[in-house]
């Protein structure tokens, strides 16, 4: 059956992609090497925003605070259709120093971002000394997410095919035919790569410039009775997730280790250390879990967002690094604009195929 779109890559970034095409009128098919919404998507903590926004290129920091700004309404959009509520929540993120206080709060006031200079004993009662608060960082329980889209896109019509991947694209002239895959030939109107941290591999020869490379990040998981504080912790590089049922998320490493998904005890030991130097009494509190995914990485976290310079039926939407949940539906609407040769809303031409 001949589809308007096949997207390759069943992330976040991938479901927005259906989503917003399906709503445009669109029939859509998504092929996935696995299983929807198990990759990067499943595995990141769902801070939705950039860790500290000013140590960031306007690129990534314009795409991110667009994905901000429209999470909420979609996330209750999402709920509302398919009574799986992704857990969105503005709970602020208290930045712990170290921190640069004068570009953080230059940045913030450029950007209108909300920033409080706080004491942090008012928060964490244990501490003591200033602190930083960005009020309106949300968070968003990823899996739930993953799971509101991937049956919001079937409730529009999508068709989603699991565990197919694809081996080639077959060519005529300068546009894709179809993609190959070991369950048999997919063909379509035109094509979207969203497959994450496999879309280089992917493209092989037709990757063109684009240099994605699989960044392995860590995550540790902690349980308490009751949630032990309220707002997102960062302290340099380091995070702390709190969940509404007691849960922490504390990530996260960055290896460039290739498609090697190990859990190693070096991260889970150093993780463990630099969370205890924060809370003392935490000595005998070990992790319930263990994970790691694959990072699409990218030069400075700048995704490419665009139609393929050679190939007129081929786009990509991947390359998001860190932030591919932030900016999905931000993401997607580029994505849709540049299909539909619409405006967009701001300079896009960061995002473009090299």
């Amino acid at each position: 059956m001949q589809t308007d779109f096949l997207i390759v890559g069943g992330g976040a970034v991938g479901l927005a992609s259906a989503q917003i095409l399906l709503k445009a009128g669109y029939s859509v098919t998504l092929v996935e090497r696995g299983e929807v919404g198990r990759e990067a998507s499943w595995a990141g903590g769902g801070i939705l925003s950039p860790l500290c926004p000013w140590d960031y290129r306007e690129p990534v920091t314009r795409l991110a605070l667009r994905g901000m700004e429209m999470f909420g309404e979609e996330a209750a959009a999402l709920h509302a259709a398919t009574g799986i509520d992704p857990e969105f929540q503005r709970s602020g993120m208290l930045v712990l120093p170290p921190f640069k206080s004068g570009l953080a709060g230059q940045w913030c006031a450029q950007h209108r971002f909300a920033l409080q200079q706080v004491n942090l004993a008012d928060y964490l009662p244990a501490m003591q000394g200033a602190g930083m608060l960005l009020p309106d960082v949300a968070q968003v329980r990823n899996p739930r997410l993953m799971q509101a889209l991937r049956r919001h896109v079937e409730m529009l019509g999508g068709t989603i095919l699991e565990h197919q991947e694809v081996h080639k694209f077959e060519i005529a002239g300068e546009r894709v035919v179809a993609l190959h895959t070991p369950q048999g030939r997919l063909s379509a109107d035109a094509y979207i790569v969203a497959a994450g941290a496999w879309s280089r591999a992917l493209l092989g020869e037709h990757a063109l410039n684009i240099n994605i490379r699989p960044i392995r990040g860590q995550i540790l998981l902690l349980k308490f009775d009751a949630p032990p504080f309220r707002n997102i912790l960062l302290r340099e590089n380091l995070y702390l997730i709190p969940r509404r049922d007691g849960h922490v998320l504390v990530g996260s490493t960055l290896e460039d280790v290739g498609f090697d998904k190990s859990i190693t005890a070096e991260a889970r030991d150093d993780l463990l250390g630099r969370v205890r130097e924060l809370f003392p009494d935490w000595r005998d509190c070990e992790p319930v879990q263990q994970w790691a995914g694959f990072r699409p990485g990218s030069p400075d976290n700048i995704p490419t967002i665009a139609r393929h310079p050679v190939l007129a039926n081929l786009y990509a939407n991947s390359g998001h690094f860190r932030y591919g949940v932030t900016m999905s539906f931000a993401s997607a609407e580029l994505l849709l604009n540049e299909i539909e040769g619409k405006p967009q809303p701001y300079d896009v031409e960061a995002y473009r195929w090299r």
